[in-house]
């Protein structure tokens, strides 16, 4: 069991949740938030599958994430 963080996002028509640390692109999308998670899980579960553990070595390990907002002058 290796543990790894997710960030899932609210958006106007669902919810998107995708892996922090892993080598490559997993996403899943939901119109809960429980079906976004399940349906990153199954995703990472394949791209494992796929291409092998070597996809969860991150190193370093991300320890925590941060959400904040700022202005771009454009």
């Amino acid at each position: 069991m290796k543990r790894v963080k997710i960030i899932i996002e609210k958006h106007p028509d669902g919810y998107v949740a995708y892996p922090l640390g892993l080598k490559g692109v997993v996403v899943g999308e939901g119109d809960s938030r429980e079906e976004a998670r399940a349906d990153v899980e199954s995703a990472i579960r394949f791209h494992v599958e796929t291409f092998g553990p070597e996809v969860l070595d991150d190193d370093p390990p991300v320890l925590e994430a941060f959400i904040e907002e700022m202005g771009v002058a454009v």
